[in-house]
């Protein structure tokens, strides 16, 4: 333990002149992101539908609000490199939550999405939606599952000083979770998700002639994050946790 002094402080001696030991404060356990097995397992099944992003919202315990027990999609256009979401569709999303009794801090805070390849650092893109969609609110976390069990979290604080901090990400099954259902998710997913498919890499060849959308020829930051980001699924910086698909 460390004791800061000014000049003029003095630390206190016992009257028989021995040093006592001073009593350590306990440590708080470090913040995670805990994922319920039926939201775990729901995310994955997301993220290995399809061959594209796939986003959404967290939705929190009322009492721990780090605690995810649920995944719930809303409409979107995405693709290897980048989710959209249909403005309508999430304010549908928020009317439901809150006619269900749910606070917004519950489900409008976390941002969940997948990455179809192996890497689950947050793209240029990524952190630009994060800023633009969830950078008015107090707190909010970014939550990316890629391949493999690679995950990476991040909680940011939006007033005072501000700041952020990496969360660790773990599946706690020591509360009550219902079972699975993937007649319903897969339900969930042909209702909200509309995949843009990319040309595959072997047999049609890639270039800017290829896009589906001709404008985003023009954007040549864009192209170049998903050619080096995705496409050959690099992932420059290592991940900051894993955990694998078969923890369920």
């Amino acid at each position: 333990m460390i004791q800061t002094m000014t000049p003029s402080s003095r630390i206190p001696v016992p009257p028989d002149g021995k040093a006592r030991s001073l009593p350590m404060r306990p440590s708080k356990p470090p913040q995670r992101l805990r994922l319920s097995p039926t939201a775990f397992a729901k995310l994955l099944f997301f993220r290995d539908a399809g061959d594209c992003e796939v986003g959404g919202f967290g939705i929190s315990a009322a009492e721990d609000l780090l605690y995810l027990e649920d995944v719930e999609l809303v409409r979107q256009t995405c693709d290897v490199a980048s989710v959209v979401f249909d403005d309508e569709a999430v304010a549908d999303y928020f009317d439901r939550q809150v006619d269900a009794g749910r606070k917004v801090s519950q489900v409008g805070r976390i941002w969940v999405h997948t990455h179809p390849g192996s890497c689950p650092q947050p793209s240029a893109q990524d952190e630009e939606t994060f800023a633009r969609v969830f950078g008015k609110t107090d707190w909010s976390v970014m939550f990316i599952l890629a391949r493999d069990g690679q995950n990476y979290a991040r909680l940011e604080f939006h007033v005072g000083p501000g700041g952020s901090l990496i969360l660790p990400v773990e599946v706690d099954y020591e509360k009550p979770f219902p079972a699975s259902d993937h007649a319903a998710w897969h339900k969930a997913y042909l209702a909200n998700v509309q995949e843009i498919q990319w040309p595959r890499l072997l047999g049609e060849g890639i270039s800017r002639d290829t896009v589906p959308h001709p404008e985003l020829a023009e954007w040549p930051d864009f192209w170049d994050e998903v050619w080096e980001d995705r496409l050959f699924d690099s992932c420059q910086e290592e991940s900051e946790g894993d955990f694998d698909d078969d923890d369920l």
